[in-house]
């Protein structure tokens, strides 16, 4: 891993609740916020893994048990991070929960539940931490989307929706929070938690191109490994919780190695590299 990204001293003084941060995305993001500078709450419902976290990273962090459903879990968690920590100016809503199932085999609860941690989690968060940013002078939203929310796929009814709502709720957030020196940023990477998807397809899965005509192995899609995928979405939100990136703000952040530029159609003109170029 290249540390010239990273600087010590790139998140001093920035206090930042992680939900879902005891494994995947959210662990690395604690990671590299502790490496950069900032103290960091992680809250999950994982304790063991989170605390295994916590311990990790040493007194800059803590782990607390948070439910994102529940408004109450959420009040007790903003109230003991400005205990610990004096003030709470970041905010990372990375906790998501995951169903595959086709619109014919999708149940209305099914849906409710998934929109519940997905979407109505990010937006208790949003409304419980806002009075808290407030006394701390301002702060940094950054809510993990997908590219599901750009480029859905089939079976991805629950989650793809929820995602794109996210989209929606960041741009209404930045819009009533600016007042207040919050910015509300929204990331959609291409990469997460690979156990989300083990319960629905194992521990393997192939991706079909949806365009017959085009080619999937001259999309470069295997470059980079998923450690290196999961830091590359790290440092990115880190960008968005610093004070680097103070005049962003609603808008959405896609970091996906290409997946939604298009696509490489075999027989056409640059659909392979040319030596002499």
């Amino acid at each position: 891993m290249n540390n010239n990204f990273e600087s010590k001293g790139r998140l001093a003084g920035k206090v930042a609740v992680i939900t879902g941060a005891a494994r995947g995305t959210g662990a690395e993001v604690a990671r590299l916020f502790v490496r950069s500078g900032a103290q960091v709450v992680i809250a999950d419902i994982l304790d063991d893994m989170g605390e295994q976290l916590a311990a990790e990273l040493g007194d800059t962090a803590c782990y607390l048990h948070m439910d994102v459903t529940s408004q109450g879990d959420w009040e007790a968690a903003i109230g003991e991070s400005e205990s610990r920590f004096g003030v709470v100016n970041v905010l990372v809503n990375n906790a998501a929960i995951l169903h595959l199932g086709t619109i014919a085999e999708t149940s209305p609860d099914d849906f409710r539940k998934v929109l519940d941690v997905n979407l109505v989690g990010p937006m208790l968060g949003i409304k419980v931490i806002t009075p808290a940013m407030r006394r701390a002078g301002g702060g940094s939203i950054v809510n993990v989307a997908s590219v599901d929310a750009l480029d859905p796929h089939n079976g991805s009814v629950c989650y793809a929706s929820s995602k794109w709502g996210l989209r929606c709720l960041t741009r209404v957030a930045a819009i009533e929070l600016g007042m207040y020196g919050i910015r509300v940023n929204v990331v959609c990477p291409s990469v997460g938690s690979n156990e989300m998807l083990i319960p629905f397809v194992g521990t393997a899965i192939r991706v079909e191109a949806m365009d017959p005509n085009a080619d999937p192995s001259l999309i470069p899609t295997d470059r980079l490994h998923r450690e290196e995928q999961l830091i590359d979405v790290a440092r990115f939100i880190a960008f968005l919780a610093s004070d680097e990136s103070a005049s962003c703000t609603g808008s959405d952040y896609i970091i996906d190695r290409g997946q939604t530029a298009g696509h490489v159609i075999a027989g056409l003109p640059g659909d392979r590299a040319i030596p002499e170029w």
